[in-house]
């Protein structure tokens, strides 16, 4: 049975009301610090597009008021679900900026394992865009994404063979520093910034680099600012090469 939600969130960034509507309300903006790739044209009625693994996903900008508020839609499935994205950006003095976060909708048979994802994943994209506004600001990051299934390993397993290739320990805490050799691709060197049951983010000195392991699958959302070389489809490949070797049987 269809079930409607909402979450919201609020928080202060370190940037001007500029800084976070172009993170937030353009294509380039929010490709530096969510999911995927993205695009949007900037009007009402105008369509705002998400591709993620080969999979796009299209809704409508039902709110477009620049520097101040910023809406998306998708269309009801036929079963009554639908996603709905609100922002709010509020100057305020020092040059700082509220931002607040409404994510609404109806989800469906399975929404009570649904919604406790959205809800325990917003606070950590929300962090990602704190990171990007104060380290990044001004530069654009090229996304990259892989997915691994994990062919029924038990999460601790999966957790274990992740925190052992990125040089960590069992349960990192935040502030560690990160120094990995890893098979194919450059050495991974920053700090963590996130660490929980499901994700870690590190950030180095070109990118965030982030790793989750929800039950079944082994994922990385990463966000490159260097000059690309290699390039984000290159790093993309590279990566996917990484994860593959991490879990073969």
């Amino acid at each position: 049975m269809p079930h409607p939600f909402e979450l919201e969130f609020e928080l202060t960034l370190p940037a001007d009301p500029e800084q976070v509507w172009e993170a937030i309300a353009t294509g380039p903006g929010i490709d530096s610090w969510f999911m995927g790739r993205n695009e949007v044209d900037p009007r009402v009625g105008g369509t705002a597009s998400m591709e993620l693994g080969g999979r796009p996903e299209t809704s409508t900008v039902t709110a477009y008021e620049p520097g101040k508020r910023f809406a998306t839609r998708t269309e009801p499935g036929g079963d009554g679900r639908f996603m709905a994205f609100e922002y709010l950006v509020e100057g305020r003095d020092g040059g700082s900026t509220v931002l607040r976060v409404v994510h609404s909708g109806v989800l469906g048979d399975d929404w009570a394992d649904e919604y406790d994802a959205l809800r325990r994943g917003w606070p950590f994209h929300l962090h990602t865009l704190r990171e990007y506004l104060t380290h990044f600001a001004g530069r654009t990051g090229a996304p990259v994404f892989a997915v691994q299934p994990t062919g029924g390993r038990p999460a601790a397993e999966v957790r274990a063979t992740l925190t052992a290739a990125l040089a960590l320990p069992a349960d990192p805490p935040t502030g560690t520093r990160v120094r990995a050799d890893l098979a194919g691709l450059p050495p991974l060197e920053g700090e963590l910034t996130w660490s929980d049951g499901e994700r870690f983010e590190v950030r180095t000195a070109d990118g965030l680099y982030s790793f989750l392991h929800p039950a079944g699958v082994l994922l990385l959302f990463h966000h490159l600012f260097a000059a690309p070389a290699p390039s984000a489809a290159e790093a993309e490949t590279a990566w996917q090469h990484w994860l593959s070797a991490l879990l073969a049987p």
